[in-house]
């Protein structure tokens, strides 16, 4: 499989979208402001508990409270707390664990508030962003995730990832580890790291524990509350979570991005380096390579089904689960083995789309999906372990449940923050208010044009909707040509997916924006 990762950074956001075999899986938005991410480490205070939730909201200095679930404590809670203390008063000077006394554990059915009092102060991380009205969860049980290890404080075991099946590696990467790792730590041996060398698998090793000692530094020179670590960067999370042989590109239009992926694929995989890519061009990236087109046809209440002749799928979102409904369209009809061989067929298309829109919605919680009935139990069994298969891929804890007796899978899958929606329909401008005629807008772009030629001595880039592209160049003498003829410059015009139809926007040679109107 073919997988490329496009990054692009535009209007104080990062847009980072994983495409494999052209067809684009996973995309993540980053705002440059957003200062709460998965896997950030806080100082945090305790606001208020919640015995009847045997839980304590928690204060972190970023919009709402935190919610800290009794279970989500960890066992080793009373060490954290001993640690946290000795570091705010400057008692632990190090951030060495050796020999550091570990206190009782917490009991697991045990009440909030026997270990937790309002006002206390707790080291945390992020479990889940906020979604809808919700807080973001937390966790005060801490790990460091690097490319194929994960660094536990306080855990003095070596855990192996369960699918890793050979025993002989199982034994190698277990014992490589426990000889390498800091004492007073614990550590889980991620998936990726079968069959890697000692010296990649010591060198993530050595960069957990820097981030341990910038975390420990952090915590005796920041105020509560406050950020200690924060998570890496949208596009190295994702490198690091993704990134295999099957890479065959990294393209990004910021330069400041590139050199940082650069020298993060230095630390990782020095010799695929030269993958990442500088786009400099006037179309925008994800416009050049296709991913709003893909956007619109993929986000919706209908999403066709690639190479089924018709059918599709319905997507609902409701507060409690999503409902994904299989429709055949009009191409199969009752009874038949070739019918039956047919609704076998459409459903597995439809296992396969279903399992990509989960990715690029990000869909988490319950999903119920009804497929095409099918009365044969092997064709049923058939179908399950197919969208097992296709799930396989997805990196969210997943779980399938085999068809019901009415032809449903449900299936459960992690939710860490809120699902994806991206708006495919675009306002009527008939409906409400008035709007300028079209030919209005044609001649206030050309005024436009006309001023800033007589400003700009370089070129000029006019982005717009593909509609207003397509009126713009068409024919021999063009609205485009005669703008040529008349002011003697070319405009190169840029169709844009994601405009609505009479909003433009002009760019000089350096990219900067000279003029946007959105009517």
């Amino acid at each position: 499989m073919k997988k490329e990762l496009l990054i692009s950074h535009e209007d104080g956001a990062s847009k980072i979208a994983l495409i494999e075999d052209g067809r684009l899986f996973e995309l993540h938005e980053e705002v440059d402001e957003n200062d709460l991410a998965v896997g950030d480490i806080f100082l945090g205070k305790i606001k208020k508990l919640a015995p009847n939730l045997n839980a304590a909201f928690v204060s972190i200095g970023r919009g709402k409270d935190a919610f800290l679930h009794y279970q989500d404590m960890g066992p080793q809670f009373l060490t954290y707390q001993k640690l946290l203390k000795e570091i705010l008063t400057k008692k632990k000077t190090e951030s060495s664990l050796k020999n550091y006394p570990i206190e009782k554990t917490i009991d697991k059915n045990g009440a909030v508030e026997k270990v937790l009092s309002k006002g206390d102060t707790v080291l945390l991380q992020i479990t889940k962003e906020p979604i809808s009205t919700k807080g973001p969860r937390i966790s005060t049980q801490l790990s460091l995730t690097g490319r194929f290890l994960v660094l536990i404080p306080f855990d003095q075991k070596v855990s192996i990832s369960k699918k890793i099946k050979d025993t002989k590696e199982k034994e190698r990467l277990r014992t490589l580890i426990e000889s390498i790792k800091p004492e007073g730590f614990g550590a889980i041996i991620r998936t990726v790291a079968e069959g890697k060398k000692v010296a990649e698998l010591h060198n993530d090793m050595n960069q957990l524990v820097k981030k341990w000692e910038t975390c420990f530094q952090n915590i005796r020179e920041n105020k509560i509350p406050s950020k200690i670590l924060s998570e890496e960067d949208k596009a190295s999370a994702i490198l690091r979570d993704n990134f295999n042989a099957d890479f065959v590109s990294i393209i990004c239009d910021d330069e400041a991005m590139v050199r940082d992926m650069e020298h993060y694929l230095e630390v990782i995989a020095p010799e695929r380096k030269n993958i990442v890519q500088f786009y400099d061009h006037h179309t925008p990236l994800l416009e050049y390579y296709n991913v709003e087109k893909q956007l619109k046809q993929s986000f919706g209440k209908h999403v066709n089904i690639p190479s089924s002749k018709g059918a599709y799928l319905v997507i609902e979102h409701t507060e409690a689960l999503h409902v994904i409904d299989v429709n055949s369209g009009n191409n199969i009809s009752a009874g038949g083995h070739a019918d039956k061989a047919h609704a076998l067929n459409v459903n597995k298309m439809a296992a396969t789309e279903i399992a990509r829109q989960l990715r690029l919605r990000d869909m988490g919680g319950i999903i119920v999906v009804d497929f095409i009935d099918m009365s044969d139990a092997a064709h049923r069994r058939e179908l399950y372990e197919h969208l097992r298969s296709e799930m396989s891929r997805d990196k969210a804890r997943h779980k399938i449940l085999p068809p019901s007796k009415f032809g449903l899978i449900q299936i459960t899958r992690q939710r860490v923050r809120p699902a994806k929606v991206i708006e495919t329909k675009e306002e009527n401008p008939n409906k409400d208010g008035e709007i300028l005629a079209p030919i209005v807008i044609v001649e206030r772009m050309t005024e436009v044009l006309r001023t800033l030629m007589q400003k700009e001595h370089g070129k000029l880039y006019l982005h717009v909707h593909p509609f207003v592209e397509a009126y713009l160049t068409k024919g021999l003498m063009s609205i485009q040509t005669k703008w040529y003829l008349k002011y003697k410059k070319w405009v190169t015009i840029v169709p844009r997916d994601s405009f609505k139809y009479l909003e433009y926007k002009v760019y000089n040679a350096k990219k900067e924006e000279l003029v946007s109107f959105s009517n």
